[in-house]
C-alpha cells in the first residue's frame, strides 16, 4: 500500500499543478472581462390577433366637400376592435373648376389630428364625384393645382399617412373613366409625377391597375431588389384593387389575370397591395380558400370591411375572419435570440435575432429597430440597428446578427428588449405606431417593447 501511495502521489501533485497552471493562462469567462457568455431564449408564438401600423382590415370613411371631421369617439371604437387603419377619401364636389377652400383643408388637417391623438393611420384618396350619374371629374390644370394646396398638408401628416391612392380621376377616383380625358396616358403621368413630388418620399401611393403602372414608367417587367429597394419614383408605386375576386378580370384589373397576378406579387415585395372586394360578376363568391390563397399570392396587406359585405359575411360564416384578421400584412415573430449576458465596456455586445413573417405581405415603410437596455433603475440606453425590417419578406425568416458598441453605456446589468419604432419622431415612442411581435408574453403596451426576457451585465 505504501508503495502504490508513493507512486500516485507525485502524479497527482504533478497534475494538480497542471490543472493550477492551466487555470492560470485561461482564467474563466466570469473572471476576464474580455470573454463574454452567451445565452439563448426560445420563444412561443401567439395566435391572438391584434392590431399592428399600417396593415389589416380597415374602415372606409367618405366625407364631402367641407364635410364632417372624423369624430374621435369614432376612431377609438375602431382602435379598440383591432382597427388600425382608415381609408379617408375625401369628395372634391365643389371644386371642380377652382381651388380648395380654407374649410376644406381645415377639415383634412382635423381629421389627421384626430387619427394621430387616437393612434390610428389612414390611407387617403381624393375623388370629384361619387355620383354615377354626375360623373364629371377636373381639368388637369386643376388636379394638380389642388395637389399644391394638399402639399403642406402631405408634408405636416406624414406620420399618419400609411398610402395614399392615385384617386382624382373619374368615379371614385378609380381611374376607370373621365369627363377630362384624365385616363389619357400622358395626363395619367402628369398626375402620378405630382402626387410623387408633393407627397413626402417615405409615404409610397398606389394605382388602380398594373397595366397603368407599366406604361406609366415604360416598364414591363416587375421590380428586383435593386430597384424595389431604391429611392426611385418607381419604387414608391404600388397597387390597389377595387374589384378584388369578383370576376374574371375583377372588372378590368387586369389584362391577362395570370400573369399581371404574377407581376403584382413579384412588385409587392417591394409596394403595399389592399383594396376590396365587389359584388361577384361570372364567378362564385371567392370562399376561404380562394381568398387565402389569392391574397397571400399578391401579398395584400388592407382590405375595407364595408364592401362588399357579402363576401366579408362569408368569410366569417366560413370561419377564416380571424384567419385573415392575423395574417393579412406582415406578422413578425420571434423563433430565438442569443445574446452575450457579461460584457465590460471595452468588448462590444454580440446579438443574434431569428425572426419569422407568418404574415402575407413584408413591412412597407422604413423603422427604426432598436435594442433597449433597461436598468432597474435609470434611464433605458437605445441601440439603434442597422436593420432594414422591410426585408423581412412574408413566409421566411428574418435574421439579425449585430455588434453593438457599449463604450458609453454605465456599467450594471440590464434586461434587453426589441423596439421597431416608426420613422417619424414624432410618433416613435407611441405604443400605438410601435411593432408587436407575435409571440407570447413579449409586449409591452405602455412602452411599444417587446421584452427578450434577456439580461446583459456591462462590467468595466
Amino acid at each position: 500500500m505504501t508503495n502504490l501511495y508513493n507512486r500516485i502521489l507525485p502524479t497527482m501533485l504533478l497534475l494538480l499543478s497542471i490543472l493550477v497552471g492551466c487555470k492560470d493562462k485561461n482564467p474563466s469567462p466570469a473572471s476576464n472581462p474580455d470573454t463574454n457568455i452567451s445565452n439563448t431564449v426560445h420563444y412561443t408564438p401567439s395566435m391572438e390577433s391584434f392590431p399592428n401600423p399600417e396593415r389589416g382590415f380597415l374602415h372606409l370613411t367618405a366625407a364631402f366637400s367641407e364635410g364632417s371631421p372624423l369624430a374621435q369617439s369614432s376612431l377609438q371604437s375602431l382602435r379598440n376592435d383591432n382597427i388600425s387603419l382608415v381609408w379617408r377619401l375625401y369628395y372634391f364636389e365643389k371644386f371642380k373648376q377652382i381651388d380648395l377652400s380654407q374649410a376644406q383643408l381645415d377639415l383634412i388637417q382635423t381629421d389627421m389630428d384626430n387619427l394621430r391623438s387616437v393612434g390610428l393611420k389612414c390611407v387617403l384618396r381624393f375623388a370629384y364625384t361619387n355620383n354615377s350619374d354626375d360623373g364629371t371629374d377636373a381639368p388637369i390644370e386643376v388636379v394638380e393645382r389642388h395637389l399644391d394646396q394638399l402639399q403642406p398638408l402631405f408634408e405636416a401628416n406624414a406620420d399618419v399617412i400609411a398610402f395614399v391612392n392615385a384617386g382624382f380621376v373619374g368615379l371614385w377616383g378609380e381611374w376607370h373613366s373621365s369627363t377630362n380625358n384624365l385616363t389619357d396616358l400622358a395626363n395619367q403621368k402628369r398626375i402620378v409625377t405630382k402626387l410623387l413630388e408633393v407627397i413626402p418620399s417615405e409615404i409610397k401611393i398606389q394605382l388602380r391597375t398594373p397595366r397603368q403602372k407599366r406604361d406609366i414608367f415604360g416598364e414591363q417587367t416587375a421590380m428586383t431588389d435593386e430597384v424595389g429597394y431604391s429611392d426611385a419614383d418607381i419604387a414608391r408605386v404600388g397597387h390597389h384593387n377595387d374589384c378584388f375576386m369578383a370576376s374574371y378580370d375583377d372588372y378590368g384589373t387586369y389584362d391577362n389575370p395570370n400573369t399581371d397576378k404574377n407581376y403584382i406579387s413579384q412588385e409587392a415585395f417591394y409596394v403595399p397591395t389592399g383594396g376590396e372586394t365587389c359584388p361577384p360578376s361570372g364567378v362564385d363568391a371567392a370562399d376561404c380558400e380562394e381568398a387565402r390563397e389569392t391574397m397571400s399570392l399578391l401579398k395584400w396587406s388592407y382590405l375595407n370591411l364595408d364592401w362588399y359585405k357579402p363576401i366579408i359575411d362569408g368569410w366569417k360564416s366560413e370561419g377564416c375572419f380571424e384567419e385573415f384578421e392575423r395574417d393579412m400584412g406582415y406578422r413578425l415573430a420571434l423563433d430565438s435570440t442569443t445574446i452575450d449576458t457579461v460584457v465590460s465596456k471595452s468588448t462590444p455586445l454580440d446579438i443574434a435575432l431569428y425572426l419569422y413573417n407568418h404574415g402575407w405581405a413584408p413591412i412597407y415603410n422604413h423603422k427604426t429597430v432598436s435594442v433597449v437596455l433597461s436598468p432597474a433603475s435609470g434611464d433605458p440606453v437605445r441601440m439603434v440597428l442597422d436593420v432594414d425590417i422591410r426585408k423581412a419578406r412574408p413566409g421566411a425568416s428574418f435574421n439579425i446578427a449585430e455588434t453593438i458598441d457599449l463604450s458609453d453605456v454605465p456599467t450594471g446589468t440590464y434586461a434587453l428588449h426589441l423596439h421597431i419604432a416608426d420613422q417619424f419622431e414624432s410618433i416613435a415612442e407611441r405604443p400605438e405606431y410601435s411593432v408587436r411581435l407575435a409571440n407570447e408574453n413579449v409586449w409591452d403596451g405602455h412602452t411599444g417593447w417587446n421584452d427578450l426576457f434577456q439580461t446583459v451585465e456591462i462590467t468595466e
